[in-house]
């Protein structure tokens, strides 16, 4: 919702085991938003000021400044704040608006406004519940069920606080993130001297495009230019001109507004108990109009130089905030390479490799060095190196602000740009040995080498720990693993397993950005562990339906969080998953289609996972650009056709040389309705 607290000291009070807190608002009525909708009527497009005087401007900071204080100064006038008191008793769906709501209600009740009062309260009951529901759709559902219960726990009153060290406050938590995001060898990343004057002016935006991306703004969190999404909306007939030229100044002369250099951290519990700053996940809230700019420069200027990248950098092995890039296509691309080496190689070791807080801590001189060898223009290459330069942050918590500190390093998180320059980052992070090689999403990185190579994981460890040290990370050992691969029915046949390497663990099965694979490639641990947790939503549905939650809505829940958790990477790994496995999915789903928490007509997990299978194979034979498509093999010659079942592809088939080959995303799709 759009409010923000204010500090501890200005109004929260505790009495008889119950604290106040004033949180300010700013309530938007029909009649506030008729009023304003009638003002932008009124807006005289010939106050606009003209492109080429605006390109001229000696200072584009005064630009942002006159543009803030214009577009603040409508928020002000239309939607004044307001300030109101809710206490630790009341439910959390109680925001500060609603509760405004419902004073207003009882105000209207005791002047005996009966219908008045009863419109009020029904739609302050769509507002509960939309913001119910709000919380249950934003699960995530890829990992567990945590958040589920969170939510359960919540809606039903029983939200139980994680208890928290009194040593532990704001500040103490912002110089924590600050001095993380620190690099004590900072140094300025030069700028492009060829980067010449835009003759007159650019329009690397228009009117039009801004307006549709304003107009389909998400409901999210406000940064601290005070701007909130629902107003940058709602005033999208009237901002979008003026906000393009904003962007199309800021990109023309490769400047950053001061307004979008700093973010506010909030900070999130990573265990029941936390009790330090490292026990807290910094979750930083950038403003919405940085955020926009930021796309615009990822899709329209990044995503396509990585696509035909220098000598220097390799992105072919990465499957993170890439165009057609997801996890799925990693476990495929990672699967496929050790099974591909099991047809030569008597085993095949994956190393895990985890660098410590990797998006915090990326070195910036090295970052822009790697965009400065992308076919990148050079105004926005500059314009990356302005946004990287003089960012700060503050922290909230437990109702208190933090004073503001610099930060030297990161990609920003929080930031729409952050993803790709992680990318970026780890381009050049390549094996050394040939015959290894890589595979990585993000900063999950797997270093992948055949039996032949076993004795160069060491030189491949110290190759790593090399370039992290260069771009200013550390590979963390003790989080690190290793397994080793092979195939079960030629387990007997392998040579002795190689020593473990010092400082890292072996283990008897690697999870693979979420999805657990034993070493003999089996996966019925991990469907054990998905099962169990789907028992455990069916229970939270289950409170979920006693506290009034209708079927419809039950029913989008259960296919947000089980069937989404079930169907995650289906593709990659149901090739290996035996009858068994594929049965207590099949109960899981039976069971809840019984109780009515799932639709009737809701399919099966084969026939879910071939609708899957079928569109993610058809992407990759389809797109050139698809992460997957190099994997393919090539066309089949014509005189190689026979004339058999029509199929979905005209590709070569590859041999079946081994069992577990047969079980390869690839080879099942390539096979496919072939006899």
């Amino acid at each position: 919702m759009w409010y923000r607290y204010v500090a501890m000291s200005s109004g929260a009070t505790a009495f008889f085991g119950k604290t106040r807190q004033q949180r300010v608002f700013r309530p938007k009525t029909p009649s506030q938003n008729a009023s304003f909708l009638r003002h932008l009527a009124t807006f005289d497009l010939d106050t606009r000021p003209i492109p080429e005087e605006l390109a001229r401007t000696p200072d584009p900071q005064a630009v942002y400044d006159s543009f803030y204080t214009y577009v603040l100064g409508l928020l002000e006038e239309f939607y004044p704040q307001r300030t109101i008191t809710v206490t630790s008793r009341d439910p959390s769906y109680v925001t500060a608006e609603i509760k405004a709501k419902l004073r207003r209600k009882n105000r209207l009740m005791r002047s005996g406004r009966v219908e008045e009062a009863g419109a009020l309260a029904r739609q302050i009951g769509k507002d509960i519940t939309r913001r119910s529901r709000r919380q249950l759709e934003n699960i995530d559902s890829q990992t567990n069920i945590k958040e589920l219960w969170k939510a359960v726990r919540q809606l039903t009153g029983r939200q139980r606080e994680p208890a928290t060290d009194s040593s532990i406050t704001a500040d103490s938590l912002n110089c924590h993130y600050a001095s993380m995001s620190t690099d004590a060898s900072y140094e300025q990343p030069p700028l492009k001297a060829t980067a010449a004057e835009c003759p007159g002016w650019t329009h690397h935006v228009s009117d039009y495009e801004i307006f549709n991306k304003l107009d389909t703004l998400r409901p999210t969190a406000t940064g601290l230019d005070n701007l909130p999404a629902w107003f940058l909306r709602l005033a999208a007939p009237v901002l979008c001109g003026p906000i393009a030229d904003l962007i199309n100044l800021s990109l023309m002369t490769s400047t950053v507004p001061g307004q979008w250099k700093q973010a506010r951290i909030r900070p999130v519990p990573k265990t029941p108990t936390p009790k330090q700053a490292a026990d807290y996940r910094p979750i930083s809230v950038t403003p919405v109009l940085t955020r926009l700019t930021e796309r615009i420069v990822v899709r329209r200027y990044i995503y396509p130089t990585l696509s035909s990248p220098p000598s220097t950098l390799h992105f072919a092995d990465q499957f993170a905030f890439r165009p057609t890039g997801s996890t799925t296509a990693a476990i495929i691309y990672l699967l496929n390479t050790v099974i591909n080496l099991l047809h030569s190689e008597p085993f095949v070791i994956v190393i895990s490799l985890d660098f410590s807080k990797a998006f915090d801590t990326v070195r910036h001189s090295s970052l822009l060095h790697k965009f400065s060898q992308l076919d990148l223009p050079d105004h926005i290459y500059n314009w990356l190196t302005d946004f990287f330069s003089n960012h700060s942050h503050c922290t909230v918590f437990n109702d208190q602000q933090s004073t503001f500190r610099d930060i030297t390093a990161s990609i920003i998180q929080g930031s729409a740009i952050g993803p790709a320059a992680y990318v970026v980052t780890a381009g050049d992070l390549t094996a050394t040995v040939v015959g290894n090689s890589m595979c990585k999403f993000a900063d999950d990185t797997y270093l992948i080498i055949p039996a032949s190579n076993e004795d160069s994981r060491r030189g491949e460890l110290d190759n790593i720990r090399s370039w992290a040290l260069q771009n200013n990370l550390r590979l963390n050992c003790k989080k690190s693993s290793e397994v080793i691969f092979t195939d079960c029915r030629r387990r007997r046949q392998r040579a002795m397993d190689p020593a473990p390497l010092p400082g890292i663990v072996r283990s008897r099965s690697l999870k693979i950005l979420g999805v657990d694979i034993a070493d003999d490639f089996s996966v019925t641990q991990y469907v054990q562990r998905l099962t169990t947790s789907s028992a455990q939503t069916i229970y939270a549905l289950r409170v979920l339906r006693s506290h009034g939650l209708g079927d419809a809505a039950l029913q989008h829940v259960y296919r947000a969080t089980t069937v989404a958790r079930l169907m995650y990477a289906a593709s990659a790994w149901r090739g290996l998953t035996k009858t068994s496995d594929r049965q207590r999915i099949n109960r899981v789903i039976d069971r809840a289609r019984r109780l009515g928490y799932c639709s009737p007509d809701l399919a099966n997990f084969d026939e879910l996972s071939d609708i899957a299978d079928d569109e993610l194979f058809g992407k990759a034979v389809r797109l050139p650009n698809h992460v997957l498509h190099e994997l393919l093999p090539p066309p089949a010659i014509a005189s190689q056709r026979y004339n058999l079942r029509p199929r979905t592809h005209t590709l070569q088939l590859p041999e079946h040389s081994t069992h577990i080959s047969d079980c390869n995303f690839l080879t099942r799709m390539l096979y496919k309705n072939t006899y």
